[in-house]
């Protein structure tokens, strides 16, 4: 098919850059999951009580969310967003490396959240990268890109799992009676949000005694090949001073093709070469200054507001269900045994890899708008079904399975739609990364008060909401695409000559 073919030839022509944003999103993943199963240890290496270890976990997402803010701010030239995503990719590899070296909390929360900063630069980075490479292509590419982060995510817990501790690590009079509940602390200390512990006691004085040394070090050179890539990226697009002779690579058998083309197609690809850079993409401070909102339609604003809010809802239901699952299913009625109980993190976070890996395939096919309606739909539904089966152990295995899959791919389904809508002008990226961490951040913190106050049933009932409020949302989104203007006649996606265009190497030069 000619579909096929132009796809595969944009791929190829891209294909260092491709994978290099993929590798990147590793990190991201790589980075993001290792806390909750190392918490328990990391306490012992600092000697911190329970309460003071959880406040790593914020001092990341907070720092994560700056990082997705003020990511934008390197993008404005592709010198400036390869560097920082090499530097980003490196210090998480230094994070990494320094961790076993942390003997206080401080220092430790320090570190983390530097690895914060350097995530949500990735975050924000990657993405806008493989925007503007692909663009109306990029669904397929952004579901790959999170298939990684996904990966990374499933990676980490395993390398950690070898060297954790499995009595307490800090040996005292008292350790044979915390030793018992440990199992029950460490399965509540998932990835992304600490459980309520405050209720339990573990010494804090004594003989430390931990190998999660290893994990982190393992961990460190697994990533190392990943800010290398950066580095080879920077050096083949004459990037790096001190290797730049001042001469152009040579150029592919694609870029000949293209080169060669009728003379009218060579003028209105240089036309648009020579076009001054877009403004689109911009950090969010730059997005909100009012010299980008003049002549803009009210629909302009409400694209961006609709897909923060989708995303706000379906990053943020991710976060809390990840974070209190474990602990619902412990809980009366249900009274899970608590090692059945802590597989079902690890099965949610699976299904979302899964999931991911699925819809590459199926993001070639189906078009993004398509795909967040199944995701909205049957979140919503599965929810609703949580809800009715309340009392069956089975269901929330099955039900946590389903979520899974159908959250997978939310995120690039509406980062492709939204950015479609505004033809890659508007500052869909920025605003949609920065609503997606801040939701991440905020319910879960708003649904752990609720469980604490009103009981763990009231845990499914927060999820149908936010389900019901995506879904909500997302058919705001629906009716303002319908008002938004729509592109005109000589930019429009029919057109032979634009899918050349949007693959041109010097888009991304620039």
């Amino acid at each position: 098919m000619v579909w096929d073919e132009r796809v595969a030839a944009l791929f190829r022509r891209n294909l260092q850059p491709t994978l290099t944003y993929w590798s990147v999103f590793f990190s991201f993943g790589l980075c993001i999951a290792f806390l909750g199963p190392t918490l328990l240890d990391l306490r012992c290496q600092t000697q911190s009580s329970l309460s003071q270890i959880t406040w790593v976990f914020f001092s990341q997402q907070f720092c994560l969310l700056l990082g997705s803010c003020l990511g934008g701010v390197f993008k404005r030239t592709l010198s400036q967003s390869l560097v920082a995503l090499f530097a980003s990719s490196l210090a998480i590899s230094v994070v990494f490396a320094i961790i076993p070296l942390c003997h206080n909390v401080v220092v430790l929360a320090v570190v983390m959240a530097m690895a914060g900063l350097a995530m949500g630069c990735i975050d924000t980075i990657s993405n806008m990268q493989l925007v503007k490479i692909y663009q109306k292509d990029s669904a397929i590419f952004l579901q790959a890109l999170h298939f990684f982060v996904g990966f990374g995510a499933l990676l980490s817990p395993l390398i950690a799992d070898p060297f954790l501790s499995d009595t307490n690590c800090i040996l005292s009079n008292s350790t044979l009676n915390a030793t018992s509940n440990l199992p029950h602390i460490r399965k509540s200390l998932v990835p992304h949000h600490p459980g309520n512990l405050s209720y339990y006691e573990l010494p804090m004085k004594g003989m430390v005694v931990t190998r999660v040394s290893y994990a982190f070090w393992i961990m460190a050179l697994i990533n190392l090949p990943v800010p290398i890539a950066v580095f080879f990226l920077l050096y083949k697009e004459r990037l790096v001073p001190c290797f730049n002779n001042g001469r152009r690579p040579l150029l592919s058998a694609d870029e000949l093709a293209m080169e060669t083309q009728p003379a009218e197609k060579d003028n209105h690809s240089g036309a648009l070469q020579r076009a001054p850079p877009d403004r689109g993409h911009d950090d969010l401070l730059s997005c909100c200054q009012s010299k980008n909102f003049r002549g803009a339609p009210y629909s302009y604003f409400a694209v961006h507001v609709a897909g923060a809010l989708v995303l706000f809802m379906s990053d943020g239901i991710i976060g809390e269900y990840s974070g209190f699952v474990y602990s619902y299913a412990v809980e009366e009625p249900l009274s899970v045994v608590h090692k059945v109980a802590g597989y079902l993190p690890s099965l949610f976070w699976g299904f979302i890899t899964l999931g991911r890996l699925i819809s590459i395939p199926v993001s070639y096919r189906m078009k993004p708008a398509t795909m967040v309606s199944i995701n909205v739909v049957g979140v919503l539904v599965t929810f609703l079904l949580l809800l009715i089966f309340s009392y069956s152990v089975v269901f929330l295995f099955v039900g946590t399975a389903c979520l899974g899959l159908f959250l997978s791919s939310t995120f690039p389904s509406m980062l492709a739609y939204t950015e479609d809508i505004l033809q890659y002008k508007g500052c869909a990226t920025t605003v949609l990364v920065t609503g997606a961490a801040i939701g991440e951040m905020v319910l879960q913190l708003l649904v752990g008060s609720i469980i604490h106050d009103q009981g763990s049933y009231s845990f499914l009932v927060c999820g149908m909401i936010f389900g019901g409020l995506a879904f909500t949302f997302y058919t705001f989104l629906l009716f303002f695409h319908r008002m938004y203007p729509k592109p005109s006649s000589e930019m429009d996606a029919s057109s032979p000559d634009k899918p050349a265009m949007m693959g041109d190497p010097g888009l991304y030069q620039g």
